[in-house]
């Protein structure tokens, strides 16, 4: 605070009796930088945290990320604690871009003779609401930027690795990635998501974690170009945006309803994995119409192996262990597991994956 009365006033105050004007466009101040009790820091006290003891230690982008994460509208606390949780912030944001990277590694997005890239009318529709939330960070992401509000960008990208995309769209993508034929629509549609949401998010941290951020777009890009020279991601507009963002939303709702019950379900060791079950949901109305809209997605978006949907006035959620035997492949419990004489350990859907003409998925 004491910068407002001494170096920034007193250039005010000349600038304007001089030129007429302030000496500045703009003004930033901050806060001092405390330790973690919020005490000066002090060679005597011995609670002096050293940058580049910092940076030599966990890395340049550790100590950038501590910095863009705090709110230098007040006082900046540091300490070796607070530093531990900024490592696990990063660490957490980290490992998502790898599982980005690894599942778009066999994607071409720049050869445009024979690029895997879909159009996102061709795309499940998830695949399509997790481009409007990419698309939604990006708008608020930008916006903080231009307000120099580091601190709610570090927020945004922190949220959106753990809940968007750790916690309910890579979840329920990892099926599709892993099981589908490797050059299926309903692949391509996942990776074509993918690449516009790692190019995405590789820009928007850039001017944060910086070294992190260059990793990222030299793996992505393939080409020795920095990210620094990029703008940002022009990300195309579903033509249903409002409605995918309103109805999807609903759909984490009831989601996390079924979770807390096949968690119930695990908890009491009728089953091991969400994948050894069978869900039945009574709805009507809104609900009922839009649990129906996935049709047989909705296993995938629930992670479970059988869905039964029921129309009915009394709202009803019933869990129950399946006794089938366990897909090799998939991991999911089906009835049609070791049917086919030739693979007696795969379902017929991986039979299919693999040597037939891979299963169907509808785009809308």
């Amino acid at each position: 605070s004491d910068q407002h009365r001494g170096w920034f006033q007193s250039s005010l105050l000349t600038g304007c009796a001089i030129d007429g004007r302030a000496p500045y466009k703009a003004l930033l101040t901050h806060g001092f930088v405390v330790d973690g009790k919020g005490l000066k820091m002090s060679k005597s006290k011995g609670n002096v945290i050293a940058p580049q003891k910092v940076s030599d230690t966990l890395g340049a982008d550790i100590l950038r990320l501590w910095t863009a994460a705090t709110d230098y509208s007040g006082e900046l606390s540091i300490s070796d604690e607070i530093l531990k949780r900024v490592v696990e912030s990063y660490r957490r944001m980290r490992n998502t871009l790898r599982f980005l990277l690894a599942n778009i590694s066999d994607f071409d997005a720049e050869d445009h003779a024979n690029s895997d890239l879909l159009p996102p009318e061709q795309w499940l529709e998830i695949d399509r609401y997790a481009l409007a939330m990419t698309r939604q960070l990006q708008a608020q992401c930008a916006a903080d930027y231009g307000k120099y509000e580091f601190h709610r960008v570090v927020q945004a990208l922190q949220s959106f690795c753990s809940e968007d995309l750790g916690g309910f769209y890579l979840d329920i993508l990892k099926d599709r990635l892993y099981t589908a034929a490797a050059n299926s629509p309903a692949r391509r549609s996942a990776q074509s998501a993918l690449w516009h949401i790692t190019s995405a998010f590789a820009k928007l941290m850039a001017p944060i974690l910086s070294f992190t951020a260059e990793e990222v777009w030299q793996t992505l890009s393939g080409k020795n170009e920095s990210v620094m020279l990029q703008t940002w991601q022009a990300l195309p507009e579903p033509a249903d945006e409002a409605r995918l963002l309103d109805k999807w939303e609903k759909i984490r709702l009831y989601r996390a309803e079924v979770t807390r019950a096949l968690e119930e379900l695990r908890v009491a060791g009728q089953i091991g994995s969400s994948l050894q079950a069978e869900v039945c949901v009574q709805a009507d109305g809104e609900k009922y119409d839009i649990l129906a809209s996935l049709g047989d997605d909705l296993r995938f978006v629930l992670i479970c192996s059988k869905t039964r949907l029921v129309r009915s006035a009394e709202e009803k959620l019933e869990c129950r262990a399946l006794s089938y035997a366990k897909c090799g492949r998939c991991w999911h419990v089906r009835e049609d597991v070791g049917h086919h004489p030739e693979h007696p350990e795969i379902c017929e859907r991986c039979v299919s994956n693999l040597y037939g003409e891979g299963e169907a998925r509808a785009c809308a």
